[in-house]
């Protein structure tokens, strides 16, 4: 239990914990040019590149800590930051731009306090922007987790949103 009295799954190992990352350090082992396998598959482990677990890749690694912080700041796919329990992205790509997406991502900040890029204070959702889902027919797309919402209309955000406020953190049904 977390110091709420909430028995909540964690989904991320924890920054303090180098377990997992000695297992994808070995499992890239001798591997040159190994750098962006090794920072994603750390993310997906930790959920994010805590600065702590940066330092101990590179030097497991054999690579310089600006090298690694370097990929990680280039590529839009790291996340230095830890991400909400419930990550929103929203397409913006060309077709979803057309049909209202900015309207989609203004409503989704309204109701949650939050801007692109930024989770809400009690770590709930974080809301990200993306170029191209490659759903264009569903457009304006909203994808939650891995479940996703097309054909949205501003009006219809923050019922769709509700449904994954449940008190343990899982969508309700």
């Amino acid at each position: 239990m977390d110091d709420k009295g909430c028995e909540c799954k964690q989904r991320f190992a924890d920054p303090d914990n180098q377990e997992p990352l000695l297992g994808i350090l070995e499992r890239y082992a001798g591997e040159k040019g190994a750098l962006i396998p090794l920072l994603q598959d750390t993310q997906e482990a930790y959920g994010y590149l805590d600065e702590k677990i940066m330092r101990a890749l590179a030097k497991g690694a054999g690579y310089q800590l600006s090298q690694v912080y370097g990929v990680a700041t280039f590529y839009t796919q790291f996340r230095l930051e830890p991400i909400g329990e419930h990550l929103i992205r929203v397409c913006h790509g060309t077709a979803c731009h057309v049909a209202g997406a900015e309207l989609i991502s203004e409503e989704i900040s309204n109701f949650l306090g939050v801007k692109d890029g930024q989770t809400t204070p009690d770590m709930k959702f974080t809301l990200e922007s993306v170029m191209c889902v490659g759903a264009c027919s569903l457009s304006p797309i909203m994808i939650v987790d891995e479940d996703t919402h097309g054909k949205l209309k501003p009006a219809n955000v923050r019922k769709v949103l509700k449904k994954y406020r449940g008190g343990n953190g899982e969508k309700e049904e």
